[in-house]
């Protein structure tokens, strides 16, 4: 360590205030609830365009200014897999069909030897 450094600062560091940096700009205050009881506050400028909803920090629901109206909590799905998207656009009969067609052609190359396990 190097003689007559000052330990926690860097070049350039001092006291930040306002006559340094500016003044900083007019806000408001804004309150958004959410569909579960959360209060959100914000503070936006003056001039900046106040958004309609908000995702609340706590659940991730969308939140909105008015207490009154809060909009609804968004509808999940339920995760489908792979076969439930298959049997949505398949019928039963299909499905034997393209299995009987799938296994024909496998025991076909296996006769062939194109296929040997």
């Amino acid at each position: 360590m190097s003689t007559g450094a000052i330990r926690g600062s860097r070049i350039g560091s001092g006291p930040m205030g306002e006559a340094e940096r500016g003044e900083a700009a007019p806000r408001q205050t804004i309150d958004f609830f959410c569909a579960k009881d959360h209060r959100t506050t914000l503070q936006f400028a003056i001039e900046a365009e106040v958004p309609v909803e908000w995702d609340c920090p706590r659940c991730g629901f969308p939140a909105s200014r008015d207490a009154e109206n809060r909009p609804d909590a968004p509808r999940i799905e339920p995760y489908k897999t792979h076969l439930a998207y298959v049997k949505e656009r398949r019928s039963e009969e299909e499905a034997a069909s393209i299995l009987d067609e799938a296994l024909e052609t496998l025991r076909t190359k296996r006769k062939t030897g194109e296929i040997i396990f």
